[in-house]
């Protein structure tokens, strides 16, 4: 099987960028945000704090998280509940960011993820798959881009989807998850050694999508 692993900061577009490019090369795309943002969804229904470890690490044997795909597209499935239009709120973005620094959620979803790499071929993007969940996989991505383009980017989206937000809310929102990210106990964000920066601050979408495929054909040239 073959292992494609985006990593970068929250907002960098990762999650279009790669299941646009897991499409186009037919394999499987696992947004592996959707799951944390799941368990902290969970979390926040059952009015239990995102950074609570202990209390948080109690609901884990409730929680069944699915991914299932129709027309393509990925859906995820809490406790047989579709939540993927749920989860897309700043709010789960910042839960995301609080219950991903809890090693035992990121226990609870570690073998979910690898088995699915074992089972087949994935696009996966996060911030730990190139450097924890798949060290091994043959192609590593770094995909970045400013704080201040990633929050016009995510600004942009919520209006679109006509939600009221302001720019400047979102860009603390940004900044604070780099921090959180990269400042975590376990598995902390950042760029695997052997991964490849792709930086989209001056790319529009169709562009960065072409730059990432570049990347990919040419380091599997003799696999595809």
């Amino acid at each position: 099987m073959i292992s494609i692993a985006i990593d970068g900061p929250a907002g960098a577009g990762k999650s279009t960028v790669a299941r646009a490019a897991a499409q186009q090369l037919g394999y499987i795309y696992v947004d592996t945000g959707a799951l944390y943002r799941s368990i902290g969804l969970y979390a926040t229904a059952h009015e239990v704090p995102a950074d609570s470890e202990e209390r948080v690490s109690a609901l884990l044997p409730d929680i069944k998280l699915e991914l299932g795909y129709q027309n393509g597209e990925q859906r995820v499935f809490l406790n047989g509940y579709d939540v993927s239009e749920q989860i897309r709120t700043p709010e789960m973005s910042m839960a995301a960011s609080k219950v991903s620094a809890i090693p035992e959620v990121r226990q609870f979803l570690f073998a979910l993820q690898k088995n699915m790499a074992k089972e087949h071929n994935v696009v996966m993007d996060g911030r730990d798959i190139g450097t924890v969940v798949l060290p091994e996989a043959q192609v590593k991505i770094f995909l970045t881009a400013t704080p201040e383009e990633r929050a016009k980017r995510r600004h942009r989206e919520l209006v679109e989807k006509g939600m009221e937000v302001s720019y400047e809310s979102l860009l603390e929102e940004v900044k604070q998850r780099d921090y959180n990210d990269s400042h975590r106990a376990i598995a902390p964000l950042k760029q695997a050694e052997d991964a490849i920066l792709l930086d989209t601050t001056h790319l529009t979408l169709e562009q960065s999508i072409e730059a990432l495929l570049k990347i990919v054909k040419e380091k599997l040239k003799d696999v595809l």
